[in-house]
């Protein structure tokens, strides 16, 4: 699993480039500092929190029962994303923004909310439901959608879809669910404490059941429909600036509206939860799950339709667009570096096909007019990527096209390799510039 970024960067020289005039808080170990500093505190505070309403045997006993669905969360949102692969520090920022940030803006926003509205109406129980359906998927989606929308701003270069958005706001409220579910079991377990229940009539075991067996998808549902906002925002042009605003809003209040659904399940009756999670979470669930995937399968079809431009540019060889359309012959590919070259090979065809796929995605938004102003520098960082991890993915790549019995393509260029029109010049601009090809 590729772990490189999707565009190259290079790093600026000591008397040029972007920081040399920058002030001290424009510099990156500034801000990464500064970020990473926010939601360590943010993570001691909601401990401290957690720690005082639960107690301590409480807090370790929710702990480890929280944490259970957590790898399995995060290896499904990562398996979506293998495409292209984000880098490993997008995902970290967004599951410490949701279990931290998020999870303490909820815990304060919540509790104000709630204890000034039973102070307004003098009825604590009213307060109680109206903070749960109203005030709570309001304050939780809204904290949750912040990190979405900082990586979104902040880390442009690796947002560029659908899959992206819904991997980043899956991690993040994987995040917020965790964090939530340490209080919510940890109070279950003083409570069972208090009234000596043990086993499956526990309120623990009652909780665990709900929250980690029957919906540990809930948060990451509700989120992922704010990702997915964003994500159709990232494949707008540049110049569509109301449909990339409006859209992550109707994400978000989608999501605010599943999750107020969701929470006030309880006050429908006896089986209005199980009517709300078999008519409403269920087949939502299903319906995501088969819009993610179809996504994933088209990004593979744009990876073969759009490369073999740059193999009649000589960039590529041919047959190596079929092979990086395909999830399993990467897999092969890898594999073969792997058995050859050691772990750095593996490593080095694993970026070549991260690469790979940013370029090709890079080729369609130009084709389409969605690329940005910088678009022949990145894909001349791209191009010069892929050629410098030739040495290993070339033959890796041709073992994994003639051990699935690819014939033997050869490639003119494809009827919609033109100019785009849009300013960026032919589709494939660099047939003389490559200083590396043979005689």
């Amino acid at each position: 699993m590729a772990t490189c970024p999707p565009y190259p960067t290079h790093p600026t020289g000591p008397t040029g480039g972007a920081l040399r005039h920058a002030h001290w808080w424009q510099k990156r170990w500034v801000r990464y500092g500064a970020l990473s500093t926010l939601l360590a505190l943010s993570g001691l505070v909601i401990l401290a929190l957690v720690r005082e309403q639960t107690g301590t045997e409480g807090f370790l006993v929710g702990l480890g029962l929280a944490v259970l669905p957590v790898p399995l969360l995060v290896a499904a949102f990562r398996w979506l994303d293998r495409v292209e692969p984000g880098p490993w520090r997008n995902l970290l920022f967004s599951f410490a923004w949701g279990a931290c940030a998020a999870a303490l803006i909820a815990i304060v926003a919540n509790s104000f909310a709630t204890r000034w509205i039973a102070t307004a109406t003098a009825d604590p129980s009213h307060a109680d439901t109206l903070g749960a359906t109203v005030i709570a998927p309001v304050v939780e989606e809204l904290a949750k959608a912040a990190a979405v929308l900082l990586v979104f701003l902040f880390r442009r270069r690796d947002f560029t879809g659908i899959v992206d958005g819904v991997v980043i706001a899956g991690v993040t409220a994987t995040g917020f669910a965790f964090t939530e579910n340490i209080l919510y079991l940890g109070t279950a377990f003083g409570t069972d404490q208090l009234t000596g229940d043990r086993g499956i009539a526990s309120v623990t075991a009652a909780t665990f059941f709900v929250r980690v067996i029957m919906s540990p998808f809930a948060h990451p549902l509700f989120t992922v429909l704010t990702g997915i906002g964003f994500g159709i925002a990232a494949l707008s042009g540049e110049r569509q600036h109301v449909r990339r605003v409006l859209l992550p809003l109707l994400g978000l209040l989608l999501a605010m509206g599943m999750h107020a659904l969701w929470n006030g399940s309880s006050t429908f009756g006896e089986y209005g939860f199980f009517a709300v999670y078999a008519t409403l979470m269920v087949p939502a669930f299903g319906l995501l799950t088969w819009l993610v995937i179809w996504t994933r399968q088209r990004e593979l079809r744009t990876v073969r339709e759009e490369l073999p431009a740059y193999v009649a540019a000589g960039w590529l060889s041919p047959g190596e667009p079929y092979v990086l359309g395909s999830m399993r012959d990467r897999r092969v590919a890898r594999q073969y570096a792997r058995r050859h070259g050691g772990r750095a090979a593996a490593r080095s065809v694993a970026q070549y096909e991260a690469y790979a796929t940013s370029l090709a995605f890079l080729r369609h938004r130009g084709r389409r007019g969605r690329a940005g102003a910088d678009y022949v520098v990145r894909e001349q960082e791209l191009l010069h990527a892929l050629w410098a991890r030739r040495e290993f993915a070339r033959p890796a790549l041709q073992h994994a096209l003639s051990a699935q019995a690819w014939p033997a393509y050869g490639y003119g260029a494809p009827a919609h390799w033109q100019p785009y029109g849009q300013g960026y010049g032919p589709a494939a601009p660099y047939p003389a510039y490559n200083p590396y090809r043979s005689p």
